[in-house]
C-alpha cells in the first residue's frame, strides 16, 4: 500500500511507488509527480547498436561524472520451452514499443534485458568462447547467496519514477499505451514475472528512506549523500570505459556481461560507533583520512577518489590495521582504469537497507578478479586487518543474491540462440 501523500516528501512518495509497482501505484505516481516526458524515435534502429551504451544519453555532474538515473526497477522473467519464432518477433516488439514511446535518455527510459546461464541451457549448442557466461557462484567462503537463475532480466531506470512504472506496466501487458505510443506487444506474452526488484540512487533519496532495517534509528545518513553509506561512488575515472566491457568477436559482439548482486547492508556500527574519520579511512584509505581530504559526500573530490598516495594495501594494512575499499579497489585496473562499470544503486527491498550491485565486463571474469581483490584475503593474511574487520567496508555488507547475464547487443537481444541467430 502506498504511504498517505500527506507529509511525505515528493522524492520518497515516488521511491515509495516504484517499491510497489503496479496499477494502482503508477496511477499515485503520475498523479503527484507530473512529469512530462519526451518521446523516443520514430525509429528505433537509430540508436546504438550496445544496448549499454547509456553514458553519452545520461547527465553529467560539473566535475563530468555520469550521473545515474534516479529510480530503478529489474524484472526477472522466465520462458517455458525453447522459443518460437512468433515469441522472438513479439520480445522485439515490445522493446521497441519502448523505445518509441521513451526518449533514450535519464529523462525517458534506459533499459536493458540479458539473459542467464540458464537460459542458454536449453539449446543444444553451447556459447561462443568470446562469451564468458558461467553460473553465478558464491565468491567467498565468508558468503551464502541465492543464486538467481530466471531466464532473462529487464533493467528499466529513469529519473522519473512514473516513467519507470509506465514501462514496466506495458512491458507486462497491462497498459493499451506507453507516453502515449500504442503497445504493439507485451514481453509477458513470451515469458512470465519470476520476481520483481527496485531501487534509488541520487542526492537525498537515501536519507529520506533510512527508516528501515539495516540503518540505526538515529537517522545519521547526510542529507545529501547519494548512497546509504553516505559518500559519492561512480567517479569517472573509477569506472571502465563501455568500450572496455563491450564483447569485440563473435555473434554477441557488441553486447557486454552483467553481474546482479543483492547486498544486505547493516550499518548501525558505520554510523554509531565509528566516527567520520573512521569512515573515511574503510571507504577510501587511512591517508584519505589523515589529511582530511574527503570533504562532505566527497563531491570535492571531482571525477577521481585521488587515491594515489594511498599506498600499497598490504603495507597499510601491517601499518595501520586498517585498509580502504577503494584503495583495494585500484589493485584491478588496466590503463589506469578499471575492468567494470558500475551502475548500482541502493534499494529497501525486504524492507531492509541494501544495494542492487550492478556491475558490467567483457567477461564475468573481470568480475570475479575484481570481487578477488576487494576480498583482500592476501592483506588478511598477512596483517592484523581481519578478512572482514576494518577490511574496507566488507563487514557492513551481506551478499544475498548473485546472478550473471549475457547482454546481446540491440540486433540480437530478442530470445538469441547461443549462436546469436534467430533473432
Amino acid at each position: 500500500m502506498l504511504p498517505d501523500s500527506r507529509g511525505v516528501s515528493r522524492r520518497a512518495f515516488l521511491k515509495s511507488a516504484v517499491a510497489i509497482g503496479g496499477a494502482s501505484a503508477l496511477a499515485a505516481c503520475m498523479d503527484r509527480e507530473d512529469a512530462d516526458i519526451p518521446a523516443g524515435v520514430d525509429d528505433p534502429a537509430a540508436l546504438p547498436e550496445r544496448q549499454h551504451a547509456w553514458n553519452d544519453a545520461l547527465s553529467r555532474d560539473d566535475a563530468g561524472n555520469v550521473v545515474p538515473p534516479r529510480h530503478h526497477a529489474l524484472v526477472h522473467l522466465d520462458l517455458d520451452g525453447e522459443p518460437s519464432a512468433a515469441d522472438r518477433e513479439t520480445v522485439e516488439a515490445a522493446l521497441r514499443t519502448l523505445e518509441r514511446a521513451y526518449e533514450w535518455s535519464n529523462d525517458g527510459v534506459l533499459f536493458t534485458l540479458g539473459y542467464s546461464p540458464a537460459y542458454f541451457e536449453r539449446f543444444d549448442a553451447a556459447l561462443p568462447d568470446s562469451v564468458h557466461l558461467p553460473e553465478p557462484r558464491a565468491l567467498s567462503d565468508l558468503e551464502d547467496p541465492k543464486i538467481d537463475a530466471p531466464d532473462a532480466i529487464l533493467h528499466l531506470a529513469s529519473d522519473h519514477a512514473s516513467a519507470v512504472l509506465e514501462a514496466e506496466e506495458a512491458v507486462r501487458g497491462n497498459r493499451d499505451t506507453a507516453n502515449g505510443v500504442d503497445v504493439e506487444a507485451a514481453l509477458t506474452d513470451a515469458f512470465s514475472v519470476a520476481d520483481r526488484r527496485s531501487g534509488f540512487v541520487g542526492d537525498g533519496l537515501p536519507a529520506e528512506h533510512q527508516d528501515t532495517d539495516g540503518v540505526p534509528d538515529s537517522e545519521p545518513v547526510p542529507d545529501d549523500a547519494p548512497f546509504y553509506m553516505g559518500f559519492e561512488s561512480g567517479f569517472e575515472k573509477s569506472q571502465a570505459t563501455e568500450d572496455r566491457v563491450t564483447i569485440e568477436s563473435g555473434p554477441f559482439a557488441g553486447g557486454t556481461t552483467q553481474h546482479a548482486s543483492h547486498i544486505d547492508l547493516n550499518l548501525t556500527q558505520w554510523y554509531e560507533q565509528d566516527d567520520r574519520e573512521s569512515r573515511v579511512a574503510q571507504m577510501f584509505c587511512p591517508a584519505h583520512a589523515d589529511g582530511g581530504v574527503v570533504e562532505g559526500t566527497g563531491e570535492n573530490l571531482g571525477d577521481s577518489p585521488q587515491l594515489e598516495d594511498c599506498g600499497d594495501p598490504v603495507e597499510t594494512g601491517s601499518e595501520r590495521g586498517v585498509v580502504g575499499h577503494a584503495q583495494k579497489f585500484q589493485r584491478v585496473r588496466e590503463d589506469g582504469r578499471p575492468v567494470i562499470l558500475r551502475r548500482d544503486f541502493d534499494s529497501t527491498d525486504g524492507g531492509h537497507a541494501g544495494v542492487h550491485f550492478l556491475a558490467l565486463q567483457r567477461e564475468i571474469a573481470d568480475f570475479e578478479r575484481t570481487r578477488e581483490a576487494m576480498n583482500a584475503d592476501d592483506v588478511s593474511g598477512e596483517t592484523p586487518v581481519g578478512r572482514t574487520q576494518n577490511n574496507g567496508i566488507r563487514q557492513y555488507l551481506s551478499v544475498t543474491h548473485r546472478g550473471n547475464y549475457l547482454l546481446p547487443p540491440r540486433s540480437r537481444r530478442a530470445l538469441p540462440t547461443p549462436e546469436g541467430g534467430d533473432a
